[in-house]
């Protein structure tokens, strides 16, 4: 049923359709129009006024066939740069660019697959349950979009995101996120005439964080640093140094140790240098967003693997070490698995996805929903 030549063609002219971060709306109205010639009803929520990107998430309500429970499939609308007038070649079966922007296949891939499915919905007599499309906003900028998602408007409980790379894994487990920054403040003086009578913040810095660790600590834990920022002149002893990180595990447990860890080490060295009120350190953690899980044995698992089967796929599950909107969505109650959509080195300029992977994700969409009717 999946059309090869017409999913080919609506995914190209995605591609062309330029949506960064919180400027989505041409995407946006672009497929509410596609979706409103179906027949189907769409909804934007208000969380712009949250995101402060130029529209809200859109949500497409698909009425089934059969009185079931409905189910979601979801796919961001926003892409990372450089993003500005691609070129797109289309070469062998394989998509990419000349190499000076993404392709843009993380996510149009997956709205390229959900506008077809609609298509196919719509022209074929088929089994399905109630179907609710989601498409979010500045996903790649902090997963704002679901984050401010109106879950109101959402009657489904369960379902998936297209957001990942092989169509043969399916990410049953992400772990969390937390954001960190960490500021010393010392205290000023000429690097040349007096610099005793200074407190070197950068330097002060740069002890804390040589005696953390960084990278893979462990096989489901990560920590880095990718900004750091102090001290305005060469001649001045700099007063002030901020560096920024994030940590990831799939544990709780051991990012909550990182976070002392890194505050006792805070400590530890500030207070080798304490100068009556001086220096002062101090760090903060944020969290982007938590963990999930889903075991094998749950029936959402187990529809993907059986749909897997009747395509002669082998469907395995695995982790996932990035987030994605399937954080947020397990966070606020509504089990969702990723799929993926077959693109390939994404948020680089080496970017690609071959057409016939692209084809069999939304042979394995289809098959999902089809076999959703039939459960239950």
């Amino acid at each position: 049923m999946i059309d090869p030549d017409r999913l080919a063609l609506e995914f190209q002219t995605l591609l062309n359709i330029e949506s960064p971060s919180k400027k989505e709306g041409k995407l946006a109205y672009y497929l509410a129009d596609i979706f409103e010639a179906l027949n189907y009803k769409c909804f934007f929520d208000k969380s712009s006024e949250n995101t402060y990107s130029e529209v809200g998430n859109l949500i497409v309500k698909i009425p089934g066939t059969l009185p079931k429970q409905p189910i979601f499939f979801c796919a961001h609308l926003d892409t990372v740069g450089p993003y500005e007038n691609p070129k797109i070649i289309f070469e062998e079966g394989i998509f990419k660019t000349d190499g000076k922007t993404i392709l843009g296949a993380d996510d149009k891939s997956g709205i390229a697959i959900l506008i077809e499915i609609a298509k196919i919905l719509k022209e074929n007599p088929l089994s399905y349950p109630p179907i609710e499309f989601i498409f979010t906003t500045c996903e790649e900028i902090g997963l704002l979009g679901s984050k401010y998602l109106n879950y109101n408007l959402i009657d489904a409980k369960e379902g998936f995101v297209l957001d990942s790379e092989n169509v043969e894994e399916v990410i049953n487990s992400a772990p969390s996120s937390y954001q960190f920054i960490i500021e010393i403040k010392g205290k000023s003086a000429h690097a040349g005439l007096n610099p005793e009578e200074g407190i070197n913040a950068i330097y002060i810095l740069s002890q804390i964080l040589a005696d953390l660790p960084f990278g893979r600590i462990d096989k489901e834990t990560t920590m880095n640093v990718g900004i750091i920022n102090g001290g305005n002149y060469i001649n001045i002893v700099p007063d002030y140094a901020v560096a920024k990180g994030e940590m990831r595990s799939h544990e709780e447990k051991k990012l909550l140790e990182l976070q002392n860890l890194i505050q006792n080490q805070i400590d530890k060295v500030v207070n080798s240098y304490k100068k009556g009120d001086l220096p002062i350190g101090s760090a903060k953690f944020e969290k982007v967003f938590k963990a999930f899980k889903i075991v094998e044995e749950d029936p959402l698992c187990q529809l993907v693997k059986k749909a897997g089967k009747k395509l002669n796929l082998n469907i395995v599950f695995k982790k996932k070490e990035g987030g994605s909107d399937a954080n947020v969505f397990n966070e606020r109650g509504l089990k969702c698995l990723i799929l993926g959509t077959g693109m390939q080195k994404v948020h680089t300029t080496e970017e690609y996805i071959n057409l016939n992977n692209l084809i069999l994700s939304a042979h394995l969409v289809l098959e999902i929903i089809k076999l959703k009717g039939e459960m239950e």
